[in-house]
């Protein structure tokens, strides 16, 4: 595990927020180490933008886990 990686501590210690739909303007609550949410009201499916290190970092899989790099690189 990496410490003083930003990135990677909001997928260890998972946090939500509100974003709006582009589409509906319904709020969809995420967490941090969701990589994408549908709407609930139309559907819509958002991404989480916070994931992209997850993608380019080498040492990606060390720092949030074996499972969770499995996980988030399906996308």
């Amino acid at each position: 595990m990496l410490y003083g990686c930003q990135g990677a501590e909001k997928l260890r210690t998972p946090t939500w927020e509100e974003k709006k739909c582009p589409q509906c303007g319904h709020m969809i609550e995420i967490f941090s180490c969701d990589a994408q949410m549908a709407c609930e009201n139309c559907g819509f499916v958002i991404y989480n933008d916070k994931l992209s290190c997850v993608k380019w970092c080498a040492k990606a899989k060390e720092c949030v886990g074996e499972e969770m790099y499995n996980r988030l690189m399906q996308i």
